[in-house]
């Protein structure tokens, strides 16, 4: 991973073979990035993706592992117990241009990565699980 800041925005790059949410945190904790955003696009060969039922409260998950385009990764910044939480959600296309999305639990470059960020300054967003959705939600 290598990134640039200018004032509050981190240009990053990824590279083939790291893992988008382990080097998001990296850079979140090392940044000290409390609450912000995330957007970005690139090349992915292994993915875990996945949907939240809101009926079961459980998380399904997906592992997909085949050449794929990151169309696009949406996402936020936030801490919940003090520590680095992402909630990204990401499409991915096939090579037959077939497209999935959902929750991002994970996803491995195949070539490149490039994302924004932008730290909002001076804020803490925290987060505690309500019971009730069963999410961690954010606490104002």
């Amino acid at each position: 991973m290598e990134y640039l800041k200018t004032g509050n925005h981190y240009i990053v790059r990824l590279d083939k073979g790291e893992e988008i949410m382990q080097k998001l945190t990296e850079l979140c904790r090392k940044e000290q990035i409390r609450a912000g955003s995330i957007v970005g696009l690139g090349a992915a060969d292994q993915a875990v993706v996945g949907l939240f039922d809101t009926s079961t409260k459980v998380f399904k998950k997906k592992e997909i592992a085949c050449p794929m385009e990151i169309t696009s990764i949406i996402g936020n910044i936030s801490t919940k117990d003090g520590e680095t939480y992402l909630h990204i959600h990401v499409t991915l296309c096939d090579e037959n241009l077939q497209a999935i999305g959902g929750h991002m639990a994970a996803c491995r470059v195949s070539a490149t990565a490039e994302l924004t960020v932008t730290a909002f300054d001076g804020c803490t967003v925290e987060r505690e699980m309500n019971d009730e959705i069963g999410l961690n939600l954010y606490k104002f």
